[in-house]
């Protein structure tokens, strides 16, 4: 049996478009309405964020979201529902992004036990070091066929990231530049470090995040990547729209064409 994530990535495309969106946002029971709405819009991989009080590494429209969020009640287990609800609609990858704390508290098995059964294929935790993830949680990740997800920056050296591209699994998050989501990065003056980072020659394929929010910039991390991932514009967008379908289909085509 094999990971879905890993069959998209099989088709070798330059124009992989991964969305991330809140649990739980803008409304408690939205989390299925806004993940079958991208899917059915066209993305290729689903992020799903866990509403954290925290989140270190997203601004201020995600934390936004984030707090909404658990204003609405979510929880994780409220989010396993919602997920096992539609696990048998789902034909593209999904991916929960979250912080240790909470899963910790889960139980890191039985929130892998039950990420696998929902049909999750990865997690991206970015506060889980790389070391400690080795050491305590590799097996069950592998145990459940779970991909873990590193993020990479700027500041990180070559043979840092190739850890991450020897221990992880799925792909490489590459973070456009030091900062955290949603904020000004101009994509284009990151070039040189896109290159360093092919010039590496990775085992696995490369996705760039932070600050993508348009077809140009897709365009720019295509030439280094195997495409790019949308957060922030993506929350605004369905912020203050009650049409979700349709919200999502006209932001996905903005995206593309």
């Amino acid at each position: 049996m094999t990971n879905k994530l890993d069959e998209v990535f099989k088709q070798g495309r330059n124009d992989l478009l991964n969305v991330y969106c809140t649990a739980g946002y803008p409304h408690l029971h939205s989390t299925t309405e806004v993940i079958l709405a991208l899917q059915e819009s066209g993305v290729d991989m689903i992020e799903i964020g866990m509403p954290y009080s925290d989140p270190i590494a997203d601004g201020p429209v995600i934390q936004a979201s984030n707090n909404q969020a658990l204003a609405n009640g979510m929880s994780i287990p409220m989010l396993f529902s919602q997920l096992e609800s539609i696990k048998d609609k789902l034909t593209v990858p999904i991916m929960l992004m979250g912080y240790l704390n909470p899963i910790m508290q889960f139980g890191v098995e039985a929130f892998c036990k039950k990420a696998a059964e929902v049909g999750v294929t990865a997690l991206i935790i970015p506060d889980l070091p790389a070391e400690e993830y080795q050491r305590k949680y590799k097996k069950t990740f592998a145990a459940n066929m779970l991909h873990n997800i590193f993020l990479v920056t700027p500041q990180s050296s070559a043979e840092r990231i190739k850890l991450y591209d020897k221990l992880g699994g799925g792909f490489v998050y590459v973070v456009s530049s030091a900062g955290i989501t949603g904020a000004a990065h101009n994509i284009v003056a990151q070039k040189s470090y896109f290159e360093k980072i092919k010039g590496l020659k990775l085992r696995l394929p490369v996705l760039v995040g932070f600050g993508i929010r348009s077809k140009d910039d897709l365009d720019v991390v295509g030439k280094y990547a195997s495409g790019g991932i949308v957060g922030s514009a993506y929350i605004k967008a369905i912020s203050y729209r009650e049409n979700i379908p349709d919200t999502t289909q006209s932001f996905v085509q903005n995206l593309r064409t």
